[in-house]
């Protein structure tokens, strides 16, 4: 196996240099860089193209989630954390893993496991939903990416994935969950299926028409088509409907 080629990425030397020791006896890792800030982070990742990332939730003023909306690399992440919770939660949905610090060596070696079989065995969910200023990681066409929940618009069902609207993007893209996995984890009083292919964020409709067959149409922000609120739901949704 040709080793993985990868970066760490924390503020802190000590905690730079604890890993990298560690990640010595893993022949099939190769650290190829290390940085401290943000700004080097970006220019180390846009020059080298990791294979993997060791990435630590804080980096002093600025957090991981702010690196990753700012590069656009495939890459395989593993995230170092000392206490957030709240970030532990997003992971835990459908992150490759994370790290709490103190870096522990068996807890190292799964991660490094899940890294070999190339995280089809995803850290698996806990339970409970998730909050609307969270963040879940998302295998978007064939790349991982970070999406705050509360970006989300639309989500339309597609079989066994769906189709997912998000941020000021204008065209849907493919994700590997399906409408019934969103609805267990979704905030539920932002995030409220109308339709039994469609699940909809209230906080970015635009206007609920009424028709004259006593059907509702939703408009989304950035998406021309309405959609359909059916009879089905109609009665559950109640306290969103603008008449």
């Amino acid at each position: 196996m040709t080793p993985l080629r990868t970066i760490i990425i924390d503020d802190v030397k000590l905690i730079r240099d604890e890993l990298k020791t560690l990640l010595l006896e893993y022949p099939e890792i190769e650290v190829i860089g290390e940085a401290g800030t943000l700004d080097q982070a970006i220019e180390l990742i846009t020059t080298y193209k990791p294979d993997v990332i060791f990435l630590d939730v804080q980096l002093k003023e600025e957090t991981g989630f702010t690196l990753l909306e700012k590069i656009n690399v495939d890459l395989k992440i593993i995230f170092i954390t000392a206490y957030d919770q709240y970030a532990i939660r997003a992971f835990e949905v459908n992150a490759l893993d994370y790290l709490l610090k103190p870096i522990d060596k068996e807890r190292l070696d799964k991660a490094i496991a899940r890294l070999k079989s190339g995280g089809q065995d995803a850290v698996v969910r806990k339970g409970g939903r998730l909050d609307y200023d969270d963040v879940i990681y998302l295998m978007i066409n064939g790349s991982f990416k970070f999406i705050k929940i509360k970006a989300i618009r639309c989500l339309i069902a597609a079989g066994k994935y769906s189709y997912l609207y998000y941020g000021e993007r204008k065209n849907k893209d493919l994700v590997s969950k399906t409408l019934l996995e969103w609805e267990k984890i979704l905030p539920e009083q932002y995030l409220v299926r109308i339709h039994r292919s469609t699940i909809v964020n209230f906080e970015h409709v635009e206007r609920v028409k009424k028709q004259k067959n006593n059907c509702h149409e939703v408009y989304i922000r950035g998406i021309e088509t309405p959609f359909i609120i059916s009879r089905r739901y109609a009665s559950r949704l109640k306290k969103f409907l603008v008449r």
